[in-house]
């Protein structure tokens, strides 16, 4: 069976020397693919401009076609090609980058990764090969349910639009795996005070000598993680999700979720995006959040968000978070967006409506209802009540449940 080739890829050629042993060819470095080699002219010490051609290289080589054509003859490294183009376009607008800079924006890197991994497995294979088998296959060898289905709704998303811009007419069918089970993972107040106060108090750990053997660190003067006590007091009062917390703004502008100080409002929706199935509903701002988030502003009036980290907007706050949960000795199971959950289940517990619980927080009403439902006061309180209450005084006639349409058909007595 023949070794399946890795790709254009690159590979630093080793210097050349004569037989006195004098360098004539410095090192240089060159493109590999499938037993060619392709020069750059690089230098050993040029690798960014080296990966440059490496990309231009691969860009030449392949460019997918975009013609009607059958689906038994559309590779499908053509159609994650076009809808790669096509997303990226819509993200790099959205976060307001260039392609230089899209890879510091987590949500384009993990796209780009997703797309990567689907290319890995599905791109040498052709449109009309991507059936319940294929999908399962994959499903399995890439062992974690949840991934594999985020990774196969790209899939679906990519063929979607490979068929809406007319490059094949038949229909291809993405089998998923089946959804997880709804996260419940949500913190107490005392949880939650635990975690602020460990982010606002922590200090950050450094060696106190510089010599090899001694490790004991010291606490210096910095506070690296005093940016998440904002964060966690902005999700749990909102129950926003983390990209808005992180856009979040006093100051009105293109890409910023603008917050208004004077009228207590909340504009989660990024100025200048696109609505999306991840409802961001503009909500008036709890008075114990809005009062923090003024005295936010009195502290530091030339802020532009309200989350920020050296004077700079933050992107993403997993690798911190994870950090503080650790040190507040919190276990695991807990991210960013638990603080969503508990703002959920904060809600429900307190008795709130759930119909205006699911408004606040942009969330369906079955949404609502099917995972937090349960911590509500009332949840199935009347069938409780009544599942055990005696019959009202008076009332003889005996019952029993009938076979027809669940009928219940009372018992006739003394011949009646």
């Amino acid at each position: 069976m023949p070794r399946r080739s890795k790709g254009a890829r690159l590979q630093l050629k080793a210097a050349r020397r004569n037989k006195r042993g004098k360098i004539t060819h410095q090192a240089t470095w060159i493109i590999r693919d499938n037993g060619r080699d392709v020069g750059t002219g690089c230098a050993a010490d040029e690798i960014a401009t080296a990966e440059e051609k490496l990309r231009d290289y691969i860009s030449s080589k392949h460019t997918p076609k975009r013609r009607v054509q059958h689906i038994d003859d559309i590779a499908i490294a053509d159609v994650l090609s076009i809808y790669l183009d096509a997303q990226l376009d819509k993200l790099r607008g959205r976060f307001n980058v260039d392609c230089e800079g899209d890879d510091t924006i987590p949500d384009i890197r993990k796209f780009k990764k997703r797309i990567e991994r689907l290319n890995e497995w599905w791109g040498a294979k052709m449109l009309g090969e991507v059936n319940g088998e294929a999908c399962r296959s994959y499903t399995k060898k890439r062992r974690k349910k949840g991934g594999a289905r985020r990774d196969l709704e790209d899939l679906r998303a990519a063929i979607g639009h490979h068929a809406a811009e007319g490059y094949h007419r038949e229909i291809v069918k993405v089998s998923l795996p089946e959804k997880g089970q709804p996260r419940d993972k949500w913190l107490t107040r005392s949880d939650a005070a635990k975690l602020i106060w460990t982010c606002w108090r922590y200090r950050e750990m450094q060696k106190g000598s510089r010599r090899p053997m001694d490790d004991l660190k010291v606490p210096t003067s910095k506070r690296p993680l005093r940016h998440l006590a904002r964060f966690i007091l902005l999700g749990i009062y909102s129950g926003t999700r983390a990209g808005a917390i992180a856009a979040a703004s006093p100051i009105p502008a293109i890409g910023r979720s603008y917050v208004d100080l004077e009228r207590g409002r909340y504009y989660r929706l990024k100025q200048g995006s696109a609505k999306t199935n991840k409802r961001q509903p503009t909500v008036p701002i709890p008075l114990r959040l809005l009062a923090h988030l003024r005295r936010w502003h009195r502290i530091a009036p030339e802020a532009k968000h309200f989350v920020e980290y050296n004077g700079r907007p933050v992107t993403s706050v997993k690798m911190a978070f994870k950090s503080a949960v650790r040190l507040a000795g919190l276990g695991s199971g807990i991210s960013p967006h638990t603080l969503r959950h508990t703002a959920a289940t904060w809600l429900m517990q307190r008795g709130a409506d759930p119909w205006q619980a699911a408004g606040y927080l942009g969330m369906s009403l079955e949404v609502l209802l099917n995972t937090y439902g349960h911590h509500h006061p009332d949840y199935l309180s009347d069938a409780v009540e009544k599942i055990a209450k005696r019959d009202p005084a008076g009332e003889r006639k005996a019952h029993v449940s009938g076979a027809v349409s669940g009928a219940v058909i009372p018992i006739r007595r003394n011949g009646a």
